[in-house]
């Protein structure tokens, strides 16, 4: 049974399943630990059917660490019922399912997976009246999206063409140089016919670049398309521009140079138009501004002008209006653009809950959402008796969080030094004292076009209510280059590393100890990636303001960093806005390893070993100078077949714990020394053969 379909008065029983489970937990704790951080299960996708009665989601199951096999998460689909929130589960087990989409008729879920004997990863449809899945589409090399033909009648999917075999033969003999970044296999188009008794090939449309985000017009008649020049990551994140194609000749109709990233992209019910979510230029980190464009050409229409927060979703209610949900600040909202470029409709439901992405029935009249809170990850919502009702939680995907206590979490404002409003998601410490001061982890997000929304912050890489638990105070500021409070906002961090966001950071610590909460001399910082550069920074350059710091696929030389990454172009474009040869100097001062002398922050260093974000050169250039100086305590850990952030349930629960060991070291207990390398993970000791001698005797 799965366990979403488990009534709420079995709650108890899995509850009391789970502890017994727990690993390192004690039966009578009631806090979040490590050990439930990874085993939480996350709504991921949501489809509401085209009736509008039910919704299709996928949920992510973490394989356990100290039971299962390692490896990645496994995603499962499952159906909720709107009026009654009774869920059934469809595709379930070690199973990764995504690409959700409903079939124009209602009449089955449609999916990619990758299951039994498939060589590649495949498209697949489940009736929702009962049965098995069945494979629809079965392609020469993985299929990596597709979206049905309106009329049911074809499906449009993107995939690589089949390697050649002459080269794999020779890859099969060792013969397997690789030429960097040269003979990239870019993503095509293809359609194929959605009978299950089609002997039909595939016709690919043969695009000039690599393809994605691929949609059919309501006639059938035309797709659009995002199109990059090459298969690279940088140029998937900085040069991929609207196409409009004939679906028969594949012939491009249409060009919509598009001003800079684009995320969504949605055809008006009369295919006249396009709405599309974009960078407002070159320079915009995000993808946020909501612009509209006649599919016949012309100019764009900026919808979102003068809205700052950053619209994530989009949909067309009719061919004047789109709803859309936006992030602002550590909140979200839900309303509607009206295309004749009027001020939004923004609908008042409470910041309880932040909502992430929707989708709308054939009516538009039901909505489903995915939305989170600080008390739960990620889960399905959906009003029950219209759009205009504030959504209610459908699923319950971890029920054991119940019987958790939660520290107080808040979202705190403050002025910077030069007079700019910060926000941030502060998580107290569980059972607070009046008067005490407390231990302070300041997480700084990556990006940094990225923030905290005031949600669930307790993930692997996440202190949160882990911390607090702990008796940390944990504060999570959206500094100056965060999204969520327009593009002005976004763009004031560029040509700035270590710069003015970093007196956000430390501002903020300030608000902090002037509040009575926080004891000055036991702040650590942790993050990732740009974060993971914050916390290199703060460790070298701040270093007197950091009692402790760990650093995640961080960044420590610029200038090295500039030479090694796959996105120098968006680095160049949303963040330094020069080239290291036009400015040495600020690219060197501007780096953690110039501060490297002064550093007296004992420093946990973290890196996947297949980074190509940020090499783990730079994890291994700061480690090796501060070994050196030997001044204060360092330490690096790599993981192996990760890159830039862990994916597998072993790397992950170990980093957690790694992580917040440290904090406790030096924050909590006596420093000095690093603490030991080994780590306890929690499992079970192994019995001795006279332990089981005996159990055999006791059996007898």
């Amino acid at each position: 049974m799965s366990p979403l379909t488990i009534p709420m008065a079995a709650h108890l029983t899995l509850f009391a399943m789970t502890v017994l489970l727990a690993g390192t937990s004690n039966a009578a704790d009631d806090t979040i630990t490590p050990l439930d951080v990874a085993r939480l299960r996350m709504v991921a996708e949501q489809q509401v059917s085209p009736d509008g009665k039910t919704v299709a989601y996928t949920l992510r199951v973490q394989r356990d660490p100290l039971k299962d096999e390692n490896g990645g998460v496994w995603t499962e689909l499952h159906v909720v019922d709107i009026p009654s929130k009774q869920t059934r589960p469809f595709v379930t087990g070690k199973i990764t399912v995504r690409s959700i989409s409903w079939t124009p008729d209602g009449s089955g879920i449609s999916f990619l997976a990758k299951r039994d004997d498939d060589k590649f990863t495949s498209l697949y449809v489940i009736p929702i009246d009962g049965g098995e899945a069945r494979r629809l589409i079965s392609h020469e090399t993985s299929i990596s999206e597709y979206d049905w033909r309106p009329d049911g009648n074809e499906i449009a999917f993107i995939a690589t063409k089949k390697e050649d075999p002459a080269e794999k033969k020779l890859k099969d003999k060792g013969f397997n140089a690789e030429a960097y970044e040269e003979n990239l296999q870019n993503a095509h188009i293809w359609i194929s016919a959605s009978s299950w008794d089609s002997t039909e090939k595939p016709r690919m449309i043969d695009l000039e670049g690599s393809t994605s985000e691929l949609h059919w017009s309501p006639d059938g008649t035309q797709l659009v398309a995002a199109v990059a020049p090459t298969a690279l990551i940088d140029h998937h994140y900085m040069y991929r521009r609207i196409r409009i194609l004939d679906a028969r000749s594949g012939k491009v109709v249409q060009k919509i140079e598009n001003p800079g990233k684009i995320d969504e992209i949605a055809w008006s019910p009369d295919g006249k138009q396009l709405a599309f979510l974009s960078g407002e230029d070159i320079n915009d980190p995000g993808h946020g501004r909501l612009l509209l464009v006649n599919a016949a050409g012309g100019e764009f229409k900026h919808l979102s002008e003068g809205y700052l927060p950053d619209v994530i979703d989009i949909d067309w209610v009719s061919n004047e209006a789109i709803v859309f949900v936006a992030h602002n600040g550590c909140f979200s909202e839900i309303g509607s653009f009206k295309t004749d470029g009027s001020k939004p409709h923004v609908d008042k439901f409470s910041n309880d809950t932040v909502y992430s992405s929707f989708s709308l029935s054939a009516d538009h009249r039901q909505v489903a959402l995915i939305g989170e809170s600080p008390e739960h990850p990620a889960e399905v919502f959906a009003p029950t008796r219209g759009p205009d009702d504030t959504p209610i939680r459908l699923t319950n995907v971890n029920p054991w969080l119940e019987h958790k206590r939660f520290a107080k979490q808040e979202v705190v404002s403050y002025e910077s030094r030069d007079g700019k409003k910060i926000e941030g998601v502060l998580v107290r410490p569980l059972d607070e004292e009046p008067g005490k001061k407390y231990p302070l982890l300041l997480y700084v997000h990556g990006g940094p076009e990225s923030h905290v929304s005031n949600g669930w912050v307790s993930y692997y890489s996440y202190p949160g209510q882990t911390a607090a638990a702990k008796g940390y105070a944990v504060f999570h500021p959206n500094y100056r280059g965060s999204t969520g409070r327009g593009v002005a906002f976004a763009k004031d961090h560029q040509a700035d590393y270590g710069g003015k966001e970093f007196n956000d950071l430390l501002d903020g610590i300030d608000h902090l100890v002037k509040s009575g909460l926080v004891d000055r001399k036991k702040v650590g910082v942790t993050g990732g990636s740009y974060g993971g550069f914050a916390a290199a920074w703060c460790a070298t350059k701040l270093t007197e303001h950091f009692a402790a710091a760990v650093m995640f696929v961080g960044i420590s030389n610029q200038i090295s960093k500039s030479g090694t990454t796959d996105i120098a172009d968006e680095m160049f474009h949303v963040h330094a806005r020069k080239r290291i040869w036009d400015d040495w100097e600020f690219f060197l001062k501007r780096s953690p390893i110039y501060y490297v002398e002064q550093a007296r922050t004992p420093i946990l260093i973290l890196h996947g070993k297949e980074d190509t974000r940020v090499h783990p050169s730079q994890s291994m250039e700061l480690y090796r100078n501060l070994k050196i100086l030997g001044k204060t305590p360092v330490r690096l850990i790599f993981y192996p077949g990760e890159g830039h952030g862990n994916r597998n349930a072993a790397a992950r629960y170990d980093y957690n714990l790694r992580m917040l060991r440290w904090m406790d070291h030096y924050l909590l207990g006596q420093g000095g020394d690093p603490p030991p390398t080994q780590i306890d993970h929690g499992f079970p000791p192994e019995k001795s053969a006279s332990d089981n001698a005996a159990k055999s005797h006791e059996t007898k």
